[in-house]
């Protein structure tokens, strides 16, 4: 996180008050942020084959704005769309927005996923929102013709990826790639699901 550190700074700041103050985030985390959170999202944007240069992305349910905001911090190349359905969230969202100076490139809408009828991207991602079988319906509308999923998930993903998997045919993806991505100072390695349209 050594680029925008003090972008990064000032939002682990929000988050170890306003964000814990409104249940975005558990107060046990507060010590937590960085390793946990902030870098466990950090690593997949420096992935340029995950989130590819100058890309548009959709992060669903981004409550707290992981990992939207952190890639929008990360990599001042994309163009990021933060959905949460909750008023609270998003009113917090567009405060952290716009407190980092992030308005020229990131929007916060309002809704649930489904409901969404007029957006696409090249990345859609959402992270601890809901298992594959129920997310995967949600996102696969959003994703541009040659985008993909890149979704942060737990210790569960692949028995998550192996009861998608009729789903995921259905809806025209190829099968899923399960990616662990350790570094240095992350608190456990980041896992992530990606899926690609097989049309």
């Amino acid at each position: 996180m050594e680029q925008n550190g003090s972008d990064f700074t000032r939002y682990q700041e929000i988050l170890a008050t306003r964000g814990i103050e409104l249940g975005l985030i558990g107060p046990r985390e507060k010590d937590r942020l960085a390793d946990r959170h902030i870098l466990n999202c950090a690593v997949v944007a420096r992935d340029h084959a995950l989130v590819p240069q100058d890309s548009r992305v959709i992060d669903v349910g981004s409550g707290a704005g992981l990992p939207g905001l952190v890639w929008a911090i990360q990599r001042p190349d994309l163009n990021i769309t933060l959905v949460d359905s909750l008023l609270r969230r998003s009113e917090f969202l567009k405060e952290t927005v716009d407190e980092l100076g992030l308005n020229q490139r990131v929007s916060v809408i309002r809704a649930r996923a489904e409901d969404l009828t007029d957006v696409t991207a090249d990345v859609v991602t959402a992270r601890a929102v809901a298992p594959l079988p129920r997310l995967l319906g949600w996102l696969r509308p959003l994703m541009r013709a040659t985008g993909q999923l890149v979704l942060l998930k737990g210790a569960k993903a692949a028995d998550e990826i192996k009861a998608a998997e009729p789903l995921a045919q259905k809806l025209g993806l190829q099968p899923a790639e399960l990616l662990t991505i350790a570094e240095q100072g992350l608190a456990t390695p980041t896992t992530v699901v990606c899926y690609r349209s097989s049309n």
